[in-house]
């Protein structure tokens, strides 16, 4: 049995700190996540070596891996489906996972592929903006994802990037129907500005009639919705989701929420913990959407749920990469769950 079975690109995240200046030389948007060819990301690569920009951390990444690892570490059951190559990065990315009680599936693996990667490139205020090579993980098919395991599963997690890739819009559809028929929950992460922006039309296919949980940040929100202020934002998402939950940095997350049975609209505030030090924003969103989730499948209450996503990924933007240690996860829900 799996509390939640997830879905998303597998990618080998390459971390790199610079300044401003330096990401103005690039033609990257800062702060979202572009799509690029390997040659383009060789081009970037190139560039950093010639401005002498060493890379600073190699880490297991991808949204929707990245929620599973926390879900994991705080001691939930999870599945990860994907797609890697059957090359050392994606040996790599497996064995990561699993260390960390991600359960995956020999389907995963593509004979002949190139694993996914990820340049991260992160700047002195935190910020995080993300230079992505598929590789094998876009051509992800019904083929890599193991429809068992949502049979086991009380939750489905749909990682928004997946939205950009076309070939895995038939096995979303039939995930959706899936998980209708055995009555698990769908939880949708929005995942980045760009895929709100640039693919719409595949996060209203990942969302169908209407969702369980939809996962996104203020500026995603308010570009989905059309709105200019976060809590209308959050009321709007309501159309497509029973519970939506907008983080919105260090102001805060707001939570709305609509009842069963039809009653008044709950709106909650979960403040965001003090940082001194903001040293990498990669990864904040996906912890926070597994912290979340987790306190969500062991029945906490929302603001429970908000509050130790925000213990989380408050911890998380102190270091570099996208993940915590297990331990530090324990440590945390230990402190806010308890209390």
């Amino acid at each position: 049995m799996y509390d939640v079975m997830a879905i998303g690109n597998a990618l080998v995240d390459h971390e790199y700190l610079l300044s401003d200046a330096a990401l103005d030389e690039t033609d990257l948007t800062k702060g979202n996540m572009t799509l690029a060819g390997i040659d383009e990301q060789q081009q970037l690569l190139a560039y950093f070596k010639l401005a002498e920009i060493e890379p600073s951390k190699q880490a297991g990444g991808g949204s929707a891996a990245n929620t599973m690892y926390a879900f994991a570490s705080l001691g939930g059951r999870p599945f990860y489906a994907c797609r890697v190559g059957d090359d050392s990065q994606g040996e790599f990315y497996l064995r990561n996972l699993h260390d960390a009680g991600v359960a995956t599936s020999e389907k995963s693996i593509h004979q002949g592929g190139v694993t996914g990667s990820c340049v991260v490139a992160v700047t002195e205020d935190g910020e995080r903006t993300m230079q992505t090579y598929l590789g094998t993980s876009s051509e992800i098919t019904a083929d890599n994802v193991d429809f068992d395991a949502l049979t086991q599963a009380d939750w489905l997690y749909i990682e928004g990037y997946l939205a950009m890739t076309e070939s895995i819009q038939p096995a979303m559809t039939q995930l959706r129907q899936q998980a209708g028929v055995h009555n698990a929950k769908i939880a949708v992460s929005f995942a980045d500005p760009a895929v709100v922006k640039f693919a719409k039309a595949g996060l209203l296919n990942m969302l169908g009639n209407k969702v369980a949980v939809i996962f996104c940040n203020s500026e995603e929100a308010k570009l989905f919705t059309d709105k200019k202020q976060v809590k209308a934002a959050a009321r709007a998402l309501l159309d497509y989701c029973q519970t939506a939950v907008v983080t919105d940095g260090p102001n805060g997350a707001t939570i709305a929420h609509k009842p069963d049975d039809e009653s008044e609209i709950e709106i909650y505030e979960v403040t965001t913990p003090s940082v001194a030090n903001v040293i990498d924003t990669n990864g904040a969103g996906d912890n926070y959407a597994g912290a979340f989730l987790y306190a969500l499948s062991q029945h906490y209450s929302l603001p429970e749920c908000g509050r130790l996503a925000s213990e989380v990924a408050a911890q998380v933007i102190q270091q570099f990469g996208p993940r915590l240690e297990s331990q530090d996860y324990k440590n945390i829900a230990q402190r806010v769950l308890s209390a």
